[in-house]
């Protein structure tokens, strides 16, 4: 049932979001032109006169929105041009706090930080649960210490990009890695490989009546509870999903064809637009127990993820950006720029129609707190974005004339793409059928 509900949403997602996500990529390359956008150089001038006249004939227009509820301007707000000023003002200087600073002397006392002694325990108490279960009085029980070296080869195995190598290749004498010998044995790591558990296992059927996440979930809160203390981020930030590859059992396990892994595990995630740090993660579990669709699941999980923020700009993508989540970010004191789907009732119809619109040309519309721009970066292609940060229809001098709005938006849109990238990079996951120890290798890096 949980494949059949993704596969449904998946498809309405890229019947509603493909043209205006491909069209935002082609805004995006500087040094290429689309070949109908470049008129001959002597009909340059009248295009321009053109341009203008559409402009001037579009300022003092009012735009009724599809459900009639609301009303835009072609221009600006009372309040001036510019960007809003009085909720951008974040009181934390960006970057590692001073809890972190005072506590970190070198990388491991810097990777303990993210592992109190919280996560400790329980990794070691309930390995040691499974492991007499498993293997009766032939289990000889772990400490942290063990559990150290088993993480730091977890670790070790992504540094070297050698996660699907072979384990018997790693522990090779000759051609293999003498470090990883001489840690622990190979007969050990796998032992501790096929018992480490997060949660009681004679408890969990209960728990996951309730919570699907139930297997990882203590260790998982604990995890994500410790992001914000270490690192504060700057202006800009980032909500986006990420998918964990995984093709195992999983009763949450996603399809998401635009991703290179097509199967896994979701995460939202709230990342620092400039240095890509994780602040916040949330994984999502698939359908409530009713099995009725999430209502305005996008607004739901941007408010979770930014919860204790104040004075950022939120960027998403059309999944989450509406004229609702707009107004309750202003509410907490934050703005949002983003992409927007063509079939949302508060858009005015005439920022939609691709008649007569001149290539580069971007028509603006406004309200008291919100701006829409409509970007033509080639015929009969539209772009819209939204936003609660910018409030004049200021247009860069480029060549392809991109709107402020777009050029923030591309600026800053890649903050959880990065995160994933670096994750996979130096992945630590082994193989496994297990999508708890998938979950926990997320955590590692």
């Amino acid at each position: 049932m949980a494949k059949s509900y993704t596969l449904l949403e998946t498809l309405d997602y890229l019947l509603d979001s493909s043209e205006t996500e491909s069209c935002l990529e082609d805004t995006e390359a500087d040094d290429s032109e689309p070949e109908d956008c470049n008129p001959p150089e002597e009909n340059t001038g009248l295009e321009e006169e053109s341009d203008e006249e559409y402009e001037e004939a579009d300022a003092d227009q009012t735009f009724e929105s599809k459900n009639g509820k609301i009303s835009w301007t072609a221009s600006p707000p009372p309040q001036g041009p510019g960007r809003a000023s009085s909720s951008r003002v974040i009181k934390l200087t960006p970057g590692p706090t001073r809890f972190a600073i005072s506590r970190v002397d070198d990388i491991k006392s810097a990777f303990l930080l993210f592992f109190p002694s919280t996560i400790q325990n329980i990794l070691v108490e309930m390995t040691n649960l499974e492991g007499k279960r498993v293997f009766g009085d032939d289990w000889r029980d772990v400490d942290w210490t063990d559990m150290e070296a088993y993480i730091g080869l977890l670790l070790l195995a992504g540094v070297y990009r050698s996660n699907n190598e072979a384990l018997s290749s790693l522990w090779e004498a000759e051609t293999g890695r003498a470090i990883f010998r001489a840690v622990m044995s190979l007969r050990r790591f796998r032992r501790l490989s096929k018992v480490i558990r997060f949660d009681d296992r004679t408890t969990r059927s209960a728990q996951r009546e309730s919570d699907k996440l139930a297997p990882i979930r203590d260790v998982w809160n604990l995890w994500v509870e410790r992001l914000p203390l270490m690192c504060n981020t700057g202006l800009d930030i980032t909500v986006d999903e990420c998918l964990v590859p995984f093709r195992g059992r999983c009763s949450f396990k996603q399809y998401m064809p635009s991703k290179p892994a097509k199967y896994g595990i979701k995460i939202w995630a709230a990342c620092d637009a400039r240095t890509s740090y994780a602040w916040n993660m949330q994984v999502y579990t698939g359908k409530p127990k009713d099995g009725q669709p999430e209502r305005n699941q996008g607004m739901r999980v941007v408010l979770d993820l930014t919860t204790g923020l104040q004075g950022h700009t939120v960027t998403c993508d059309n999944f989450f950006t509406s004229y609702a989540l707009g107004q309750e970010l202003l509410r907490r004191k934050l703005t949002m720029v983003g992409t927007v789907r063509k079939n949302k009732p508060e858009l005015p119809p005439a920022l939609l129609t691709m008649r007569d619109r001149v290539c580069f040309s971007s028509i603006f519309a406004f309200t008291e707190t919100h701006s829409v721009v409509s970007y033509c970066p080639k015929r009969g292609k539209n772009v819209l974005l939204m936003s609660t940060c910018h409030k004049d229809a200021k247009v860069s001098d480029r060549e392809d004339k991109k709107p402020d709005v777009i050029l923030d938006y591309n600026r800053c849109k890649g903050g959880v793409d990065n995160v994933d990238k670096m994750v996979a990079s130096y992945s630590c996951k082994r193989k496994t059928n297990r999508w708890p120890m998938v979950v926990f290798s997320t955590i590692l890096p």
